[in-house]
């Protein structure tokens, strides 16, 4: 079987001949490369050296980090523009609508090679009425032909994923307000945080509407879940009938959905498989995250697919080959509990991951993933 039949058999409930074997390479990539990392822009062609590394690396590929596979537009009362600062090392979003302005700032970090908030945009509560109003008012085009570009260049080495962002809560708490903002307005302001909330998502489901038309086969939704930051009471109050509903209709028209955990799963894989989805990506086991691959599947029922399985850290110069190795071989024994298993890397491989390792999983999948 190619790796794009293996993918779709797992979604499909049977049984490939292998553990599907996928990474997020991207940053990983980038960072190899000493290739830009740019926030501020879309990608509208698919990278095709980034694919064609996985191609030749043997690994499957689905996830189009920046893609750009819809368009955005807004009204003419609201005005939506990115600049970049002189240096180039900061990228500030702006929002100006009838109820004001707000803009968020990220730099540029080399070390870590990453963008970091430098500066929330929402600090009061007429910030976050500001917010609505510029994200409820959102119009969507479909772009199509770039998403079958995707799809035409990765061809049988795996599924393009499709990511309509993160619902209201998710651009709270990573773009606009952080976590500790988040919590505070949800006690504080709690009238125009579920006015807020419901107003974003109602707008988002636009999105998945339009989605539902395309012809993306899995869809990628999430809000970087961690159980400790969206517990399942906290999760039921603001998020859950966003994704019930999202869940529904992208499952009325034969798509499939997976779901973005890539922080503590103890709560959230079960908080998750509960509203509907079909998967999780970005699985995080130990040592890094809070459960064992065993403890995983008894949280996540034997249904619900488990994408992941090798914590960042293992993939580190500072890790013991022996470790990575003992880290896969756990993860691929849940296979004898079913085929709902994709052997992929916790969250995404990191910046600095020693490149050995990618062919050393490769291996130990074609040799111990065997059904």
């Amino acid at each position: 079987m190619t790796l794009r039949e293996r993918i779709g058999a797992v979604y499909e409930g049977r049984r490939p001949d292998v553990v599907p074997y996928m990474l997020d390479l991207s940053h990983w990539y980038y960072h190899r490369n000493h290739q830009p990392w740019d926030l501020s822009r879309a990608y509208e062609c698919p990278e095709t050296a980034l694919i064609d590394y996985h191609r030749r690396a043997g690994v499957g590929f689905y996830l189009p980090n920046l893609g750009s596979f819809f368009g955005i537009a807004y009204p003419p009362d609201v005005t939506a523009t990115v600049r970049r600062s002189p240096d180039g090392n900061e990228i500030t979003w702006r929002y100006d609508t009838p109820l004001g302005s707000i803009e968020r700032t990220r730099r540029w970090y080399e070390q870590t090679y990453s963008w970091a908030v430098c500066g929330w945009g929402v600090k009061t509560e007429h910030d976050l009425e500001i917010l609505g109003y510029a994200l409820a008012h959102r119009a969507y085009t479909p772009r199509w032909d770039r998403y079958q570009a995707w799809v035409n260049a990765v061809g049988d080495l795996g599924v393009v994923y499709m990511l309509p962002g993160y619902s209201a809560l998710g651009q709270l708490l990573h773009y606009w307000q952080g976590v500790e903002g988040t919590m505070f307005a949800a006690e504080d302001w709690p009238v125009t945080m579920h006015r807020v909330v419901d107003q974003i998502n109602e707008n988002n489901l636009a999105l998945i509407d339009l989605i539902a038309t395309s012809p993306a086969e899995v869809v990628l939704m999430g809000d970087n879940f961690s159980g400790d930051v969206q517990p399942p009471r906290f999760f039921d109050a603001w998020s859950r009938g966003y994704y019930v509903e999202a869940i529904r209709r992208l499952h009325a028209v034969g798509k499939r959905v997976a779901v973005h955990i890539d922080g503590r799963l103890r709560g959230a894989l079960r908080m998750i498989r509960d509203v509907g989805a079909d998967a999780a990506d970005a699985v995080t086991p130990k040592p890094m995250g809070d459960l064992t691959p065993a403890q995983c599947r008894e949280e996540a029922g034997p249904d619900f697919i488990l994408s992941g399985g090798v914590s960042p850290n293992l993939w580190l110069p500072g890790a013991r080959v022996e470790d990575f190795r003992r880290a896969v071989l756990d993860w691929l024994e849940l296979r004898r509990q079913g085929p709902r298993l994709i052997a992929n890397a916790g969250d995404q491989v990191p910046p600095g991951a020693v490149e050995d390792r990618i062919a050393i999983m490769r291996d130990l999948v074609e040799r111990h993933g065997r059904y």
